[in-house]
């Protein structure tokens, strides 16, 4: 079988089919995986859409990535089951919220987090595909949250993984920190590093770039570097927008709270399908450096604040380098050289025609922990709902920086809001419940061990483990 390939945004690294990106997250030069050309979804695909299962319109979407890597019929089957586990018969609901401007919620997944679109599918790639070849593999990741346990989640239990979540020891929620140390598996091992989300990434592909350990224990990634995580978000844009009208060709906007970028990414992919997409709001917390880069042009690393929307707390978001492959005519070489600049000198600026490129679709708004507190308040006060953080923090953005009021606004719902009470009482006055199957979450005993901001202890610690076990 062939089917598509996959480039890397470095340029050196070999192309690779699907299945051989799944396992490799990273590309050897240090670069993301990108498929060599995006397939079209054409107007008639868009009309067939209109009304059907998720899980329908999830095959037809995903299928041009991963034809050549299986049967239509097997990722039929994968889809199914993966999306079997959400306790909304729509997979990712649309509630409109008066004005054209409605919440995509993404949070009907196991662990409360729009992760769970694509890691409950992810996981399932992994065994059907590890499976197959007769492998193990070692995931590592880097989560500033929502990320760790929905990975654990998909990976749990699961024969042909072991699997490393790093987590920035006391900047997660104390539910996102249980839910990943609570899950008593034994392939599940919890890393709290003693830094902030960027040195947990950092760490990570410190242990990409080291090839002798890469090799010797078969590394693998299920962030949003893996291309498979940015493949089922796709979905949802296609969804949404066909759902208000995008199947008849009327435009759509996005707003979409934005950490590493990956969710955001997903909606350009759309995008470039042929989904009538408008507008793109990049929806920054006081940790602002992708607001300052679509406004500036320039990026510069600053400190990371703690705030009320934690898994937005990072400096260094990871996918923006798919876009900037874009935005350079896909020239490996120029990313290669970009990168390494920004790595070495902390900013670096990119000129204002290529800039220019993104002006008609993109747009970014800051929003502080003042006004997402606001924020949830006052959509309380008016419908009864309860938002999380970062949900709030796209819903002021949307409203700040929306482009055509006549175009329905989709604010990516992320989170179901009992994953961050704290935050949500504060601003409402009203305790938000955890779902039955997590009721018990705080009765539970957890297992993580802390760890110094450091390669060779963080390399040590997993080799370690990783003998035990074996």
């Amino acid at each position: 079988m062939t089917g598509l390939r996959y480039v890397s945004t470095r340029g050196s690294a070999p192309d690779l089919g699907f299945a051989d990106v799944l396992l490799a997250g990273l590309a050897r030069d240090g670069g993301l995986y990108v498929p060599s050309e995006w397939p079209s979804l054409t107007v008639g695909d868009l009309q067939r859409f209109a009304g059907a299962p998720y899980a329908e319109v999830a095959t037809a979407v995903m299928w041009p990535f991963v034809e050549g890597a299986m049967t239509r019929d097997e990722l039929t089957a994968l889809v199914a089951d993966s999306y079997a586990t959400f306790d909304a018969p729509e997979v990712v609901p649309l509630t409109d919220l008066g004005d054209d401007l409605w919440l995509a919620e993404l949070f009907h997944g196991p662990t409360l987090a729009f992760k769970d679109v694509a890691l409950q599918l992810v996981g399932r790639l992994f065994d059907h595909e590890l499976t197959r070849r007769g492998e193990r593999v070692t995931v590592v990741g880097a989560t500033s949250g929502d990320t760790g346990s929905a990975a654990i989640e998909a990976l749990r239990d699961r024969p042909s993984v072991d699997v490393f979540i790093l987590h920035p020891e006391g900047r997660v929620s104390e539910v996102q920190r249980r839910q990943m140390t609570t899950v008593d598996a034994p392939n599940v091992h919890n890393l709290a590093v003693k830094g902030t989300f960027d040195d947990c990434q950092d760490l990570v592909k410190a242990l990409f770039a080291d090839e002798g350990f890469r090799d010797r224990r078969n590394l693998s990634a299920v962030n949003s570097i893996n291309w498979a995580r940015v493949m089922a978000q796709l979905v949802y844009y296609v969804t949404s927008a066909v759902a208000l009208g995008g199947a008849d060709g009327r435009p759509v906007a996005f707003s979409v709270p934005t950490g590493n970028f990956g969710n955001v990414f997903a909606g350009y992919g759309a995008q470039r399908m042929g989904v009538p997409i408008s507008q793109l709001v990049v929806a920054s917390n006081r940790n602002d450096i992708l607001t300052r880069f679509l406004t500036s042009g320039t990026m510069t690393i600053g400190e990371v604040h703690p705030t009320l929307s934690p898994s937005m707390d990072i400096q260094v978001s990871s996918n923006l380098e798919r876009l900037l492959f874009e935005l350079y005519g896909r020239d490996g070489s120029a990313i290669a050289e970009l990168m390494a600049r920004f790595r070495a000198e902390g900013t670096v600026s990119v000129d204002s025609g290529r800039l220019d490129l993104l002006a008609e679709h993109w747009s970014a708004g800051r929003v502080d922990d003042e006004e997402t507190s606001a924020t949830i308040a006052e959509l309380y006060q008016r419908t009864g709902r309860l938002i999380d953080p970062h949900t709030a923090v796209g819903l002021a953005a949307a409203r700040e920086v929306r482009a055509d009021p006549r175009a329905p606004m989709v604010v990516l719902s992320t989170a179901h809001p009992a994953k961050f009470p704290d935050a949500v009482q504060a601003a409402t006055g009203v305790h938000p419940e955890l779902p039955p199957h997590l009721a018990d979450l705080f009765e539970r005993p957890e297992r993580y061990e802390v760890v110094a901001n450091d390669y060779d202890t963080v390399r040590g610690v997993i080799e370690g483990t990783l003998d035990g076990l074996r």
